[in-house]
């Protein structure tokens, strides 16, 4: 299990002086040992500027919310995310890696929810890097094993949920949008704990019945919604008559016995329940004859 280290490294600017320098005053020692043919300090001089020349290989840029991973002969020696100019030891390997958040959205995968009805869903990931270490070396591509995962995460959660919710209370993908999302935010992240990565924000993107089942679906859920309608106004019309016959016997208005009650109650439920204007009927007789 490989965790993050920080690597401490000697601030550019000063390496790159101090190379400047070291440059300058072995190339002015190698042209005075040439000068004077002394071979003996030809050659050291000489090696000195080749030592001087690898070190010029230490300095490396770090940029902005990026990191640089360093390795010695494949041995992990630590991570360094200090941006601007850095020297180390010239024979690191610097891998570079992105810490910035990045985003993606997920193919529009086909999956049967709970109750086997086929689904399209998608999902839109924001996630960011943040063990260099893990996402490096715990698995073989961190972009490729976030995708992979994110889609398989999605699947699963899809098929624990109905599209819609038959049931009172009931969770369903198209009702509890934000709920489960946060949970797939959730179940995404246990999957790419070990590749050192975050998940900051998981959404849908696409939610609908396959193309197969979408009309049947729609003519269903139009049903429910107007059966629901319908019981409301069946509701909201016994509530009135019940209103209206308090109202008169309590005002005295009318003493009706129980034939006219019903009467009256039919009447005022054809009125309130009809979807077109009633016509009225003047009764000039009575109920008796």
């Amino acid at each position: 299990m490989f965790r993050e280290v920080e690597h401490k490294t000697v601030p550019g600017f000063t390496a790159l002086i101090l190379l400047i320098a070291a440059s300058l005053l072995g190339g002015y020692a190698l042209r005075s040992a040439i000068l004077a043919q002394s071979v003996p300090a030809m050659a050291g001089y000489g090696l000195l500027d080749a030592l001087i020349l690898v070190a010029w290989g230490g300095l490396f840029m770090v940029n902005p919310n990026q990191a640089k991973v360093l390795q010695l002969f494949g041995r992990y020696v630590g991570s360094v995310k200090t941006a601007g100019l850095n020297w180390a030891n010239p024979f690191f390997t610097k891998r570079q890696i992105s810490l910035r958040v990045r985003n993606f959205e997920t193919a529009k995968l086909k999956v049967n929810d709970r109750n086997s009805n086929p689904v399209e869903i998608a999902a839109i990931v924001v996630w960011q890097v943040v063990d260099t270490a893990e996402a490096m070396f715990e698995v073989d591509n961190y972009e490729n094993y976030v995708h992979v995962q994110s889609e398989s995460a999605l699947r699963n959660l899809a098929s624990q949920y109905p599209y819609d919710a038959h049931q009172e209370g009931e969770k369903a993908l198209a009702t509890h949008t934000a709920e489960i999302a946060e949970r797939l935010q959730h179940e995404i992240q246990d999957r790419l704990a070990k590749a050192g990565v975050a998940v900051r924000e998981a959404r849908f993107s696409h939610l609908a019945y396959a193309p197969e089942i979408a009309g049947v679906m729609l003519r269903r859920q139009q049903a429910n919604a107007i059966i629901a309608a319908r019981q409301r106004i069946v509701e909201g019309a016994v509530g009135m008559v019940e209103m209206a016959l308090d109202s008169l016997s309590k005002r005295d208005i009318v003493h009706l016995d129980e034939e006219r009650k019903a009467t009256m109650v039919s009447n005022l439920l054809v009125v309130l329940c009809s979807e077109q204007a009633t016509q009225p009927v003047v009764n000039t007789g009575t109920l008796y004859r």
